[in-house]
């Protein structure tokens, strides 16, 4: 089997404060969050990494969280020095830091440039201070545009921007409002996607009064897209938009079943090898991940992926993209026949949610991409 493209996720698990539909693992960092011990924990953590990169370079690196912005540059830069110790990084690695507007207070975001980073993604999430506040968020509109003309003035070529949309007492207007305001500051790429209430939050055990119903948060969707595809910005997965061709390599490598490391409390990864593909996840709990790693060994959860795990976590992201994926592809990533592939999608092909296309490209139909939570609950406990 020939190499796959490698990936490397840290994760920097503090914020200002917990949002209240925000279901990533992340903790309130209070006053003094033990950066320092963490930081040890996490290159300790890229040392026995390494053995699975098995002579491969980085293509991408992310830095998510949590709030990767309440580190300072410094810190940053330890931890990509650390990354480089450790691993080959690939000539023009896309490497990525999230930052919240408001949350930039351990230096200038230049300063997370020259550390190393290439890619900022800013979370904005509205332009409308009142949503902003129902949101939990701790910055104001006015602080998202001079974070963004902060990045660009330092030397960034390459942004996006994080907006939600069917938020409470949402119309379509202010949602168009949203999206105007972000391409108004000329970002390579808009993350857009639609509020949801996960399990174990705030906003699920208390949902906000007024949320979009099922029709308006479909119009807000397809006026929003023909929006972004006025102003230049191209499709190429249900929630990201990218201008000049600026797909996030990163999360191409996630949706097209690409290897990637994990880093961090709570970071998930998947490595392939001869003997089959390969699952873990570090301790959520940052006390207790900080804990692990000062032991020796660190240890890992390391679970193998039967055949009905690989058909499902292959279409789970590889459905999300609007080209689809090829054959090839799904032959490469999963080591299993086309074959298998026929059996397993049978159903979805039966109810007219996904086709094959002439040269083996796969790709959901209109109502396959309408209906896609349908389509993808087609693949659990699937059987070949």
């Amino acid at each position: 089997m020939k190499p796959l493209p490698l990936s490397l996720y840290m994760h920097l698990p503090w914020c200002v404060k917990k949002c209240p539909y925000c279901d990533f693992n992340s903790h309130r960092a209070g006053s003094e969050p033990p950066k320092e011990r963490y930081i040890k924990a996490l290159l300790s953590d890229l040392a026995s990494e390494a053995d699975r990169a098995s002579g491969r370079a980085l293509q991408s690196i992310f830095l998510g969280g949590g709030t990767p912005s309440l580190f300072s540059p410094q810190e940053i830069h330890r931890l990509l020095k650390g990354v480089r110790a450790h691993f080959a990084i690939a000539e023009g690695a896309e490497v990525t830091m999230e930052a919240n507007p408001g949350t930039v207070e351990c230096g200038s975001l230049p300063g997370y440039r020259d550390a190393g980073v290439t890619r900022l993604s800013i979370g904005a999430q509205s332009f409308d201070d009142k949503l902003l506040a129902t949101l939990g968020r701790v910055h104001s509109s006015a602080e998202i545009v001079h974070a963004v003309a902060e990045a660009q003035d330092g030397g960034f070529e390459n942004i996006n921007i994080d907006l939600m949309h069917g938020l409470p007492d949402q119309t379509v207007a202010m949602a168009l409002a949203d999206l105007n305001a972000a391409i108004d500051m000329n970002p390579t790429h808009v993350s857009w996607y639609q509020l949801t209430l996960e399990p174990n939050t705030v906003f699920y055990a208390r949902p906000p009064a007024n949320l979009p119903d099922d029709d308006l948060a479909y119009e807000i969707q397809e006026r929003g897209q023909a929006l972004l595809a006025e102003r230049g910005f191209t499709q190429y997965e249900v929630s990201a938009y990218a201008k000049d061709n600026r797909r996030c390599r990163h999360n191409l490598n996630y949706w097209l079943f690409g290897d990637y490391l994990a880093v961090g409390a709570g970071a998930h990864g998947k490595f392939t090898t001869p003997g089959g593909v390969f699952r873990y996840q570090k301790p959520a709990n940052p006390l207790q991940y900080m804990m692990l790693q000062e032991s020796k060994p660190p240890t890992a959860d390391i679970e193998p992926l039967g055949r009905s795990d690989l058909i499902f976590e292959f279409m789970l992201n590889a459905l999300r993209l609007s080209d689809g994926f090829s054959e090839q592809t799904f032959l490469a990533t999963t080591g299993l026949t086309a074959a298998d592939l026929m059996r397993a999608t049978a159903p979805s092909r039966e109810k007219g949610l996904l086709k094959r296309k002439e040269l083996g490209l796969w790709r959901p139909t209109e109502l396959g991409r309408r209906f896609l939570n349908d389509l993808q609950s087609d693949f659990v406990d699937c059987t070949i």
